[in-house]
């Protein structure tokens, strides 16, 4: 696991599979998370039985983002937040071998508690302010090169990442740098370009 973990928008559907194929397509996304939380529950199986097809033809792992249900239903792997459930019970209830993310904050102590419960990987952030989650405060690159240093599984670093601002987050450490809007809200022209212009970043 290393290189670019794209997270989905709330664009509408249509559009969102437009970007999800051409994103997909440039062969540089390691993991798709599902994360739509302005859609219906009860809408969200469509939506992730469609994706799912996305991401078999392009073979590109993919998660539920906090919805445990959800992922279990599918097969799927899943991103938990520190209030979605128990790492353990995800490991239980899912495939042998899915991804099983956590998020950590800033925190190395969480990090290394989701790690002993069996997480694939573990997520620091929001490393620069966003829009998508501004009560997720700015946590910097330390966090990143602390964990670097400490755990073995992959660093996964989200909050306001971009082509222009990730170089040192991944010299930090990131194994994985989790974006949205800097693909997903572009237009259909600038995605291909823009997915091409991170993956030189992890060359």
């Amino acid at each position: 696991m290393h290189g670019l973990y794209l997270i989905t928008n709330d664009d509408p559907i249509q559009l969102l599979l437009e970007k999800l194929q051409l994103a997909l397509a440039t062969g540089h996304i390691v993991i798709l998370q599902y994360r739509r939380k302005k859609i219906a529950k009860a809408d969200q199986p469509l939506e992730v039985e469609q994706i799912k097809i996305l991401c078999e033809k392009y073979q590109v792992p993919f998660v539920i983002n906090d919805d445990l249900s959800l992922a279990e239903q599918f097969g799927l792997g899943v991103h938990l937040g520190q209030s979605d459930g128990e790492i353990t019970d995800a490991i239980q209830r899912l495939p042998q071998g899915v991804i099983i993310g956590r998020t950590c904050l800033n925190s190395l102590e969480l990090a290394e508690k989701a790690i002993a419960e069996g997480a694939s990987y573990v997520a620091f952030g929001a490393i620069y302010v966003t829009s998508t989650k501004p009560e997720a405060g700015n946590v910097g690159i330390e966090v990143i090169q602390q964990a670097r240093q400490k755990f073995d599984v992959p660093i996964c670093a989200i909050g306001g990442l971009t082509v222009e601002n990730s170089q040192m987050v991944i010299d930090a450490g990131a194994s994985l740098c989790a974006v949205i809007s800097d693909i997903l809200g572009r237009t259909t022209a600038e995605i291909p370009v823009r997915v091409n212009a991170w993956a030189k970043l992890f060359a």
